[in-house]
């Protein structure tokens, strides 16, 4: 384990500095060692001395899986600038909204994201400079200074503007200090076991918490490697199982279903690996019991959000119960409180998810208020997340506070639901969520992607009977093509929401 550091920056140019030569990075038949990333990382902070960027400035990287993702990363650390990741997936109002919310001076970005960058820009006076990967960063690259001495950031100082996935409302900028983020991997190193021998097989988002906090950063943190893809692809990614080169594979529910239907037309299995971890959305036991009778592992699930990164976490030793996300990492803190009274529930009683401890963010940037909202006196951070611990200290994620479905003064978890129908022959995808009704003030709603053409709704809310409380069955059941999801593959609610509200006008 690495020693004292007052940020993951320090622990790369220590690891850097121990091992050079050692392998950091593989990508794309490429190897990058931990001196070559550190040389380029060193090349983008004299780059961006020399631009004249600032401590505390930002530096938005609005670009695909890459190493000079991670090189302008480190190289905005140790410039004392700010990182803002930007999903790929963003277009011009939601990229308007960030840049000019975080004030972001420079910007790293790929040329096919580019254009919707760049029809947003006369509405973002403080952007400097865009620079695009190829030739223009290279040119970048050559005019840093070459008197430039890195500097490496302080614990309190502001690592990282993270933008929240917006499924309720605008994104709000979640400042994560270098302090919180070394607690945080620091926790999830010990909880999982990783050393310096591990390979990460990373085909996670860089811009998503995921991939980069927890990915990249327990590489630079101990010292391993990971083998890095542009974007997940489940052949790619069940060949380099294949090829036994890497020892853990971080994932999110959508990518271990896609693997399955990978194993399920191969014939040859994987040899375990030594930590499969899911996260990000809720894994259903059904996928879980299916990768264990295929893949010979049980996923480890855990908890986190943008604010935290990570909060819960099933055991690496002892049982991994599926449909739970274990408990809390050490030196964090977990709890369930009612929504109303705030105080704490008894186990097996649903109420709201509080976390506390060295990962938690300090708030949101430039939002006094929604930071004081979401926190109390003595320093729990309310989550948004509903859930309940079990008997045994498991915890258990039932769904978002906002989406709660209140119908005739019931609650209705919506996850419920969905896991019903899920086991419904001829169910491929379900969404369940509430929409407006005059006698019950809400009414239970499912949007339902078929596997087989000829399912019915009455079929459906039948085979309900014997699983569901008559309040919890599906009003309404909407047959779609498709669930909108972001790119981790959750579903967005509030747009299956909106589309069924649109529906019955």
């Amino acid at each position: 384990m690495m020693a004292s550091v007052a940020s993951v920056t320090e622990a790369f140019i220590r690891n850097a500095e121990r091992a050079p030569d050692g392998l950091c990075l593989r990508f794309e038949g490429e190897q990058w060692t931990y001196r070559r990333l550190r040389e380029r990382a060193e090349n983008f902070a004299g780059a961006l001395a020399a631009w004249g960027l600032q401590p505390g400035e930002r530096v938005a990287l609005f670009l695909g899986n890459h190493p000079d993702f991670l090189a302008a990363y480190l190289g905005t650390h140790l410039v004392r600038g700010v990182v803002v990741p930007v999903n790929t997936q963003y277009r011009k109002a939601e990229l308007r909204h960030i840049f000019a919310d975080a004030a972001v001076r420079v910007c790293l970005t790929d040329r096919n994201v580019r254009p919707e960058l760049e029809g947003a820009r006369e509405d973002l006076h403080d952007l400097g400079t865009v620079v695009g990967m190829g030739e223009e960063l290279e040119d970048f690259l050559g005019d840093a200074s070459r008197s430039y001495e890195p500097e490496l950031p302080g614990g309190e100082d502001l690592a990282v503007i993270a933008y929240t996935s917006g499924t309720t409302g605008r994104s709000k900028g979640a400042m994560l200090l270098h302090r919180n983020l070394v607690a945080n991997v620091g926790a999830v190193c010990t909880a999982w076991r990783w050393t310096a021998e591990d390979v990460l097989l990373l085909a996670l988002p860089l811009f998503h918490t995921h991939g980069l906090m927890v990915g990249a950063h327990g590489t630079f943190f101990m010292g391993s490697s990971a083998e890095l893809h542009r974007k997940f692809d489940a052949a790619a990614a069940y060949d380099a199982l294949l090829a036994g080169r890497v020892t853990m594979f971080f994932g999110v529910p959508t990518m271990y279903a896609r693997l399955l239907r990978e194993a399920e037309v191969r014939e040859e299995r994987p040899r375990p690996l030594r930590l499969y971890v899911s996260g990000s959305a809720a894994l259903s036991p059904q996928a879980f019991e299916q990768f264990e009778h295929l893949f010979g592992e049980r996923i480890l699930e855990r908890y986190g959000m943008t604010e935290t990164i990570m909060n819960l976490t099933n055991p690496y030793d002892g049982e991994r119960k599926p449909g739970t996300v274990g408990m809390p990492f050490r030196g964090q803190e977990a709890r369930v409180v009612d929504v109303r009274r705030r105080e704490p529930v008894p186990s097996g009683e649903v109420g709201e998810i509080e976390v506390r401890g060295p990962h938690v963010f300090p708030g949101y940037w430039n939002q006094p208020d929604a930071t004081g909202e979401s926190f109390d006196e003595d320093g729990w951070f309310r989550t948004g997340d509903l859930g309940y611990v079990g008997e045994d200290g498991y915890f258990v994620i039932s769904g978002r506070k906002k989406e709660l479905i209140i119908t005739g003064g019931y609650n209705v978890y919506p996850k419920e639901v969905e896991e019903v129908l899920e086991g419904c022959p001829g169910v491929a995808e379900v969404a369940v969520v509430g929409l407006p009704d005059p006698e019950f003030g809400e009414k239970v709603t499912a949007a339902v992607v078929r596997s087989d053409p000829a399912l019915t709704e009455e079929r459906l809310v039948g085979f309900c009977r014997e699983g569901l409380a008559g309040y919890k069955k599906p009003r309404r059941v909407e047959f779609v093509g498709a669930l909108p999801r972001n790119a981790l593959g959750k579903v967005l609610k509030h747009e299956v929401r909106e589309k069924l509200i649109e529906v019955e006008r």
